[in-house]
């Protein structure tokens, strides 16, 4: 994808290019691996019902760890820096921000459904 680039702008200071590359290309890569990881993703709040406090509470852990790499990956999508050359790519940055967004949606709506059940059947800490 760079080499078109290069040889195009032979006179030009190629690290420029070459860094200037490497955010697009993040971009890309972000876009792919989130692709299709949280399509079709629904909260079922019956299955939270047989499980016991221990698993509540590792569930609850698992979901708010979610969370947060979810969001980190967001902040550096969003802060990600978008040559003006490449087309589109700050369509692919909106995108993959939204998408981000609402995995981070779903995961919370997972992890309130996690609390309802955990103080449902969890009185007290010990259990």
């Amino acid at each position: 994808m760079i080499e078109p680039v290069k040889r195009l702008c032979r006179g030009a200071d190629m690290n420029l290019i070459s860094t200037t590359a490497s955010p697009p290309a993040l971009v890309i890569a972000l876009l792919l691996l989130a692709g299709c990881s949280s399509i079709g993703r629904t909260v079922d709040p019956a299955k939270y019902d047989s499980m016991s406090c221990a698993e509540l509470n590792s569930a609850m852990g698992v979901v708010a760890r979610d969370i947060s790499q979810t969001a980190i990956t967001r902040g550096k999508v969003a802060n990600t820096s978008v040559p003006r050359w490449l087309l589109g790519g700050a369509r692919v940055k909106s995108a993959v921000a939204e998408r981000e967004t609402a995995r981070i949606d779903r995961l919370k709506q997972q992890q309130a459904a996690l609390a309802s059940a955990r103080a449902r059947r969890c009185t007290s800490p010990s259990q």
